[in-house]
């Protein structure tokens, strides 16, 4: 519905997309991303409009991520799934879209920024957290895999950090955003709004550089996060599991090593469903040679596919919908998923 995305205009050329679903932390629905989409495309060839801002209603995040409730509703349902099928291409559409932007877009990462919300932001040429962002891409904790490009972006994290956040589904503060690249300035939560109001005083339509100008004024705002980077210490560690190319491998190593990270981390990863874990590796390994566009387009059939099997309710099941955190996946153990189980998942609708 159109009143949960609010559009303004003002004028000095400053167009603004608000989600507006506070209660449900601004969580996408499809009725929300088509218009999201259509008045990107309007704004885009209108000379009156010189940078978009991306923000959330309320006070405790940008957005959760996929009304994943409404998706779930596709176990049951052929209507409900064509509508999830329906709900993913839109949202990889305008994902994408927003990579290839020909004007600036700020994201305002303040607060919970996860799944979808990742997704929407990602593209933006200036994105800002917070010292309350709470940054993640969760999916692997509900069967399902990290979408929304992931394999493109995360891939772009130093070493192999973005893999590692990934498999495990890690919540990531602001210093840590930073230092996997999918954030490029940071403010604080209460120099945000200020930023925002100065960006609205700038009379844009006489800037000739608007690029130069505008990060002439994110400067005035932006600052060094107050809290150090975890993974930054942890990466060689990292990087010494996390490059096998199989999670048996992987899970090995982390044994072997006895630190304290390692097996935190063994735990971390056998606590997902098997299939997700072995889908997403591949889907990550494949990943570091292909384009943006070409990410997308996989993770379309993914998504079609995971649609289509047990593991994605049960684990949305068991973590949404009941909550008692104990998901029963086809698959007990890394073993009983075979390398033709994995495959399948990359052929549409095979799964």
């Amino acid at each position: 519905m159109t009143e949960h995305v609010l559009f303004s205009v003002s004028e000095n050329g400053v167009a603004s997309i608000t989600l507006n679903r506070p209660k449900a932390l601004n969580s996408l629905s499809y009725d929300m991303l088509q218009p999201i989409g259509q008045k990107l495309k309007e704004w885009e060839n209108d000379e009156r409009i010189a940078l978009i801002v991306l923000k959330g209603a309320g006070t405790k995040g940008f957005c959760a991520g996929g009304d994943i409730k409404t998706l779930y509703e596709a176990r049951s349902n052929e209507t409900a799934l064509q509508h999830a099928e329906r709900f993913f291409e839109e949202e990889y559409e305008i994902d994408t879209y927003i990579y290839q932007y020909k004007k600036p877009i700020i994201a305002c990462l303040d607060g919970i920024v996860m799944g979808g919300g990742v997704g929407l932001t990602n593209g933006a040429k200036y994105r800002i957290v917070t010292e309350r962002t709470k940054w993640a891409m969760p999916e692997m904790n509900i069967g399902f895999f990290p979408d929304v490009g992931a394999a493109y972006f995360l891939n772009k994290a130093p070493g192999f950090a973005g893999r590692y956040v990934a498999l495990t589904a890690s919540v990531l503060k602001a210093s840590d955003v930073l230092f996997i690249n999918a954030a490029d300035y940071f403010m604080t939560s209460d120099s945000l709004p200020n930023f925002l109001t100065e960006l609205e005083s700038v009379n844009w339509h006489k800037e000739d550089d608007v690029h130069t100008n505008l990060k002439e004024v994110i400067g005035t705002f932006a600052t060094a996060p107050n809290l150090e980077s975890e993974l930054s210490p942890s990466l060689e560690e990292i990087n010494s599991h996390f490059a096998f190319d199989t999670i048996e491998e992987i899970t090995h190593s982390l044994e072997k090593a006895q630190s304290s990270f390692a097996l935190k981390a063994k735990e971390t990863l056998l606590s997902k469903s098997p299939i997700s874990l072995k889908v997403t590796l591949k889907q990550f390994i494949d990943g570091q040679d292909k384009s943006v566009e070409e990410c997308f387009a996989t993770d379309l059939v993914l998504a079609k596919n995971f649609m289509r099997h047990e593991d994605f309710f049960e684990g949305v099941r068991s973590v949404v919908v009941d909550k008692d955190q104990n998901p029963n996946y086809k698959y007990k153990q890394l073993s009983d998923v075979s390398e033709e189980d994995v495959n399948r998942f990359f052929n549409l609708l095979n799964a």
